[in-house]
């Protein structure tokens, strides 16, 4: 992949709009808004029962975009602990403990820097957090 270059990656929900799940600039690669959407568009941590009444969950939300994020930073020769950068949009700060707990699972004091804001909505009902990081690429890497 050749600097400033960008792709979609193969298995992944393709996204809402003109854009891609990774580009590649200056031996970084910036991954774009991720949420836990599938490959179907079904969403993870999203779920009805018989009566149509949904649930949604934030930390099985919150492992979703982590693997796709991983998933996606694996097409381009690198990996969550290569990334130096995050930021997290909830759409209710009510739900922020359940995705820290996830986070801490993944990355420590040790790991990107971060933030965290509060949304009004994201592009679907269902969606409760999207997450977006900045990695460094690894030598042999993608560039």
């Amino acid at each position: 992949m050749s600097a400033g270059q960008a792709r979609l990656v193969p298995g992944k929900a393709t996204p809402r709009g003109r854009f891609p799940h990774v580009k590649i600039a200056g031996g970084f690669a910036f991954v774009s808004g991720t949420s836990s959407r599938r490959p179907d568009n079904t969403i993870a941590g999203a779920h009805a029962d018989e009566m149509g009444t949904t649930s949604l969950d934030i930390r099985e939300q919150t492992r979703a975009v982590i693997g796709n994020i991983r998933d996606i930073l694996h097409e381009v020769g690198a990996g969550l602990p290569d990334i130096v950068q995050i930021t997290t949009y909830l759409v209710n700060m009510n739900d922020f403990g359940g995705y820290n707990e996830v986070y801490a699972e993944h990355f420590d004091e040790n790991g990107p820097a971060r933030t965290t804001v509060a949304v009004h909505q994201l592009p679907h009902p269902h969606l409760l957090i999207e997450m977006q990081a900045v990695a460094l690429l690894p030598q042999g890497g993608a560039q």
